[in-house]
């Protein structure tokens, strides 16, 4: 491959470096790659219970061995450093630390992490911890869940455990993962865990996401100053599918309740007053005491992109755009009626419609409309079904294609003013795809779930090349 440095003359696509200390990572999720359900006294969690739902997951898949990485660690690390990796993003699980969500720790489940960690530092790998991803003990779902606000609270108190056990090694820090999914697939659509179908519900519960992202910040920034912290929202650029005002308002309404609904109050102190509008009929009224402690500084913001949304408020079909095979509650709450219509775009093998333009005007946006904090795109990636060939090997071109272009899109913004320091692509290894189970695959590594033979594809290999330079290649 031509490197970065002497193809600046390319025709088609000029060469792409990235600047020195560029971060380049992968990222993961505990639930969807630890396995070990029962071991060394991890509880179950509400995903435990969603999986074992008759209905809710393909297949009737569970995560109860998954890719089996809470055994397999130190080979995928050993398969990180193979890749040039500086960075891994990974989630821990709550009801591995902490099994009933409040009260006593599990010093079995921090020894796991402190040995991950341990692993990754021995292999010049930084990790970057995310202490929510989806995965809420059981028993604290018992209790009410999200929509409860003690909730925020104990999450607090177990991100202060954890940060107690690996604070003096970990220097980054995710608080929660995609708010809205949590919230809204969690708790209005019922496609993701726990499940439910509440409206209202699913708005205290976005909130007290955002509440226990404060909390959870205080606590831990308070014992170690020099840490970064910071939360992952999952961003869409949106479009009116055409120029009535009644899809204009739709484009406004979903922006408002994708984007503007997390970014206002972590970053602006405030919610929009147009999202409060619109929810209003479903009670929303949150506490604005509530706002000051959401709103902390940030050290960090990581923003997770995989397409656009072009919306329609004007009768007619509408495209598929569920998270689950089994959908059929809408989680855009205050505006059900909106449409999501194809663009005829390309998609990828989970039907999402490719637009990689939408990157570069997420980060733009944020870099214009916002308050300065350094960005990260904390996931970016592709689904598709590939399979090894006869002899080993996993062609994933498409992928590679994906990869490419979101990477000129982030090079672009970079250009353009914006403060975005790393980059870490989902995922780095095939595993459970939550409510579409293991049928999608994601991953720059293949694995073999009945074996759990682990084979990097193409698109590790050509990500390990873009590492090596520090950017991408031009393209004759």
């Amino acid at each position: 491959m031509t490197s970065v440095q002497d193809d600046t003359s390319a025709v088609g696509r000029p060469a792409a470096p990235f600047p020195a200390g560029f971060r380049w990572g992968a990222a993961t999720a505990a639930y969807q790659i630890e396995g070990a359900a029962t071991e060394d006294g991890r509880g179950p969690s509400i995903w435990d219970t969603f999986c074992r739902t008759p209905g809710k997951v393909l297949g009737g898949d569970t995560g109860d061995v998954a890719v089996d990485h809470y055994h397999r660690f130190p080979e995928d690390v050993g398969l990180m450093a193979g890749l040039g990796l500086t960075s891994y993003r990974f989630s821990i699980s709550w009801s591995r630390v902490q099994p009933a969500g409040a009260g006593a720790y599990n010093e079995a489940g921090l020894d796991f992490y402190r040995r991950l960690v341990d692993a990754l530092l021995e292999a010049g790998i930084e990790p970057w911890p995310t202490l929510y991803h989806w995965d809420l003990p059981q028993p604290l779902e018992d209790a009410g869940g999200w929509p409860e606000r003690d909730t925020a609270h104990r999450f607090a108190e177990y991100a202060d455990c954890v940060h107690q056990a690996l604070g003096d090694r970990v220097r980054h820090w995710t608080t929660v993962n995609e708010p809205w999914c949590a919230a809204f697939l969690g708790y209005a659509s019922g496609e993701h865990a726990p499940g439910r179908r509440e409206p209202s519900a699913s708005l205290l519960a976005a909130h007290h996401l955002m509440l226990g992202h404060g909390l959870a910040v205080e606590a831990m920034r308070s014992r170690t100053p020099g840490n970064q912290f910071g939360a992952a929202v999952n961003l869409y650029a949106v479009s009116p599918a055409t120029a009535d005002p009644a899809d204009a308002d739709a484009a406004r309404r979903i922006d408002g309740l994708q984007n503007r609904l997390f970014l206002d109050p972590l970053l602006l102190g405030r919610y929009p007053d147009d999202v409060l509008a619109d929810t209003a009929r479903h009670g929303f009224d949150p506490d604005p005491d509530d706002l000051a402690m959401i709103h902390q500084p940030l050290d960090q913001l990581g923003v997770n992109y995989y397409a656009r949304h072009t919306v329609a408020g004007t009768p007619g079909e509408a495209a598929q755009t569920a998270s689950s095979p089994f959908s059929s509650h809408s989680p855009w709450v205050g505006s059900e009626h909106v449409r999501f219509v194809p663009a005829g775009r390309p998609v990828t093998g989970m039907g999402w419609e490719i637009d990689e333009s939408g990157l570069s005007e997420i980060l733009v946006r944020l870099h214009r409309e916002y308050p300065a904090v350094p960005l990260y795109v904390t996931e970016n990636g592709a689904g598709y079904d590939e399979e090894p060939d006869g002899d080993g090997t996993v062609q994933d071109p498409d992928r590679i294609a994906y990869l490419d272009a979101h990477l000129r899109a982030c090079h672009e913004a970079i250009a353009a003013g914006v403060p975005l320091r790393g980059y870490f692509t989902w995922s780095l290894l095939d595993n459970f795809e939550w409510a579409w189970g293991y049928s999608k695959r994601f991953g720059l590594i293949h694995v073999d779930y009945a074996t759990q033979r682990r084979v990097p594809k193409d698109s590790a290999r050509w990500y390990a090349e873009v590492i090596r330079q520090g950017g991408l290649p031009g393209q004759h």
